[in-house]
């Protein structure tokens, strides 16, 4: 069998979203604003909290589901800028913060969970490590989704650290003692560097500090991690520059983003091209997935509400209910697109990627399969 050859971590996975949407059943999913940065913070969280419950219980949210999201909006303006939960009769199944305000707030009640926001936060902050060195060593970060942030100190070799001044018949001895010793704690830095890359799986290193601290990593570090380098200005030292290294780390991320749906798209438009392993719109996406044949989704980030049908195994999926009485389902449920094709891509170990309209698939989906119709 011929796999469509994706390019390596560009499409967002979340096995733990997977295991959540596995099971239809009834939940609610609210997105909200939980903004720290105002007056009246939490009273003011606790209000948007209630326009989301009053229209969940329209929906048809019970009040022992309703109850259980009441306990955790109180604090949620202290964690971030927004606040996800996905709850059922069960209490709490899903809860997560993210450090940017929402365009909008959601509250959703379905037989499928609504995850398409949170697949969206996650594109959004890849895995990246920030490096500032200089010639003693490097104070390093790696900043993941799922889990703290990881802080690393690397180098420390002091001695010498500067070279002579001219002349001396022992400029030359030191000079060179200066330069070895640069060379070794880049070369701690390096390694404490590649480790921290691997564990958090990170798509992006960005470095600060140093002209000649950065050069020496760069020639220390392999070439895998060497393609994932990108300067930003700023340095070691607590000299006030900290503010527009931030800026300039997520200013890096998000040109990181784009780069990576930019590759997505054309592998896309080349394999659609070539009629070979891509579908394009509602129909065919379903169809695909339905078979497990899509390694890849893409998704209009404006896709409307249009409903699909499913079944109880991720893979029941069709744009009639005629498709999945042809897979055996006797009694298939109703969602929206979004949702049903989340859950099928998800459920069987595909990763999603979320682009904008303006380039996205006719229909709003498509997919990279893993062989050849």
């Amino acid at each position: 069998m011929e796999t469509s050859g994706l390019i390596p971590d560009t499409f967002v996975a979340a096995p733990e979203l997977a295991d959540l949407a596995a099971s239809p059943g009834s939940y609610a999913s609210i997105y909200l604003t939980t903004e720290a940065a105002v007056d009246n913070a939490g009273p003011r969280v606790e209000r948007r909290w209630k326009t989301l419950r009053a229209s969940l219980a329209e929906q048809g949210a019970g009040e022992e589901v309703l109850e259980a999201v009441d306990g955790v909006v109180p604090s949620a303006h202290l964690q971030g800028q927004a606040l996800a939960v996905i709850a059922d009769t069960t209490g709490i199944r899903h809860l997560e913060h993210d450090p940017e305000p929402l365009p909008g707030d959601i509250a959703q009640w379905g037989p499928l969970p609504a995850l398409l926001p949170l697949l969206e936060w996650r594109q959004a902050s890849p895995p990246h490590v920030v490096v500032l060195a200089d010639r003693q060593g490097a104070d390093l970060v790696a900043v993941r989704r799922q889990g703290p942030d990881l802080h690393r100190e690397a180098g420390g070799e002091d001695y010498p650290l500067r070279k002579v001044g001219p002349g001396g018949w022992s400029q030359r001895r030191f000079q060179q003692r200066a330069e070895n010793t640069w060379e070794d704690n880049a070369a701690d830095v390096a390694e404490e560097l590649v480790e921290l890359v691997d564990r958090v799986n990170a798509r992006l290193v960005v470095l600060g500090g140093d002209v000649r601290a950065l050069q020496l990593l760069r020639e220390a570090v392999p070439d895998r991690v060497a393609g994932m380098l990108r300067e930003a200005g700023g340095g070691r030292s607590a000299d006030g520059s900290g503010p527009a290294i931030e800026a300039e780390v997520t200013r890096l991320v998000d040109e990181r983003v784009a780069e990576e749906t930019a590759q997505v798209l054309e592998k896309f438009a080349e394999e659609r091209g070539q009629n070979d392993r891509a579908v394009e719109g509602a129909a065919a996406t379903l169809g695909a997935l339905a078979l497990g044949q899509v390694d890849g989704l893409l998704i209009d980030s404006g896709l409307d509400e249009t409903p699909a049908w499913f079944g109880p195994e991720p893979l029941h999926v069709g744009a009639s209910r005629d498709d999945l009485g042809a897979m055996g389902v006797a009694a298939p449920e109703q969602a929206p697109l979004v949702d049903v094709v989340i859950r099928a891509a998800l459920g069987a170990g595909a990763g999603v990627r979320i682009v904008p309209p303006e380039h996205a698939p006719a229909g709003g989906l498509g997919g990279l399969l893993r062989w050849a119709p």
